[in-house]
């Protein structure tokens, strides 16, 4: 589990400082009302923040006395920790749900209780989840967007593959770290489709506005319901918007059933055809003509990660349109970005050319390497997004090579926009 942007200090708590900072109340049976900073939970978790709340429950950055390392800690409603059924089908789920080791997907540890308290205890990292980032950024160029949902497809298929499917995908349960990392998240109500004895049938899961057509009739959901979910949550990454909204859930579930999503394109015209296809064929509403599996999804994203061009990557909100009526000034974009890409190629070429030369018949590569904002030195505001542009290029082009063991996220490297850069200092930080 990931905390939200500002709230959490930069600063990880060592177990040696931690004591200095929190003062520590014990209270071993309490109602969850009063996890305030400092209380001492279970014998052995450490309150930090409350990172938020939601329809299961609350949620709490804690530090675990025992491993010496933050967690996080979801405390289960009363209401729903009470029913003995309830608490059957989490303790069997998050039993399948520990199995899942990847990059991509946050780690449940376990289900505990403590007095007439239930709760979960899952990983914990720092980040912003993907939610907050739209809510902040409006848009994400077709490039980050891209990334991301691959991301989020290669940790949906591993758990796809061992039979489990989310059911409750969205942008809040995404997060992103400061490397610019996805990780999904809050596997607590994954059904296992080995294991549906102990899922109550005709149970509407999920939340309304990623929710697939299948989930919105209560019907049995395979791992195509959450590419259905990752495709209302690409959309949303790059129109800023999700295809169906209402004034009531139900209005809401009834649209994803029958009304058929507007065009991304037609949203926002500069997106990519094939990045367009690809979402309007994960929110297909029969299953049958969706992507059948992850690993399908994910080789379509390569497709477009690589093979989309750097002005494609444009983002869409900060590329201004060619004033009308002005063929001259026009004219004059169009052959500046031919200018401006075609010596992003020639940088490309340089760098893989330096790397491979420098460690040719050798086994190490580059450590990591970060690409740090453009600046528009003419100041001509025509071509200001072209900055962001090259960047963003750059920085996913290098990843692909594989000279360098790490290349520094967009996230981190745009937060030195617009600075006095000391590329020291710089290198120290990152």
């Amino acid at each position: 589990m990931l905390d939200r942007a500002g709230k959490t200090p930069e600063a990880k708590v060592a177990s040696s400082g931690l004591k200095d900072q929190i003062s520590v109340t014990k209270t071993l049976e309490t109602s969850t009302d009063e996890l305030i900073r400092g209380t001492l939970f279970a014998g052995r978790y450490e309150i930090i923040e409350e990172l938020g709340a939601g329809g299961m429950g609350r949620v709490y950055r804690a530090y675990d006395k025992k491993i010496e390392e933050e967690v996080a800690l979801k405390l289960i409603r009363p209401d729903i920790a009470a029913e003995e059924r309830t608490v059957e089908r989490f303790r069997n789920e998050i039993k399948i749900a520990r199995k899942i080791r990847h990059a991509n997907i946050g780690g449940m540890f376990d289900l505990q209780e403590e007095g007439k308290n239930l709760f979960i205890t899952m990983e914990y990292v720092r980040g912003e989840d993907l939610k907050s980032v739209i809510r902040r950024m409006k848009v994400l160029t077709a490039g980050t967007a891209v990334s991301i949902a691959r991301q989020v497809a290669e940790g949906l298929g591993e758990a796809h593959r061992l039979g489990i499917v989310h059911r409750d995908l969205k942008p809040g349960n995404i997060m992103i770290d400061k490397e610019g990392n996805a990780k999904i998240m809050d596997f607590g109500i994954a059904r296992s489709l080995a294991a549906t004895r102990t899922t109550v049938e005709g149970v509407v899961i999920g939340t309304p506005e990623y929710m697939s057509p299948e989930q919105a009739e209560s019907k049995e959901v395979d791992q195509r319901s959450d590419i259905y979910s990752l495709g209302v949550i690409l959309y949303e990454m790059v129109t800023g918007t999700v295809p169906f909204e209402g004034n009531t859930p139900l209005s809401i579930a009834m649209k994803h059933k029958l009304e058929a999503p507007r065009d991304p394109k037609e949203l926002v015209s500069q997106l990519p055809d094939s990045l367009s296809f690809l979402i309007l064929k994960c929110l297909e509403k029969n299953r049958e003509k969706r992507y059948q599996d992850a690993q399908e999804l994910c080789r379509e994203l390569e497709k477009i990660e690589i093979g989309t061009t750097a002005t494609d990557l444009l983002s869409p909100k900060t590329q201004p349109l060619v004033p009308t009526g002005s063929a001259r000034m026009g004219g004059k974009i169009k052959w500046k970005k031919i200018a401006v890409f075609g010596g992003i190629g020639v940088i490309l070429a340089l760098v893989a050319i330096l790397g491979l030369s420098t460690f040719k018949g050798k086994e190490e590569v580059l450590d990591s390497i970060a690409v740090l904002p453009f600046e528009n030195v003419n100041a001509d505001p025509e071509t200001d997004y072209l900055c962001d542009g090259i960047t963003e290029t750059l920085i996913n082009k290098l990843s692909q090579l594989s000279v360098f063991k790490k290349v520094i996220s967009r996230a981190s490297s745009f937060a030195f926009k617009g600075e006095t850069i000391d590329p020291r200092k710089v290198g120290r930080e990152l």
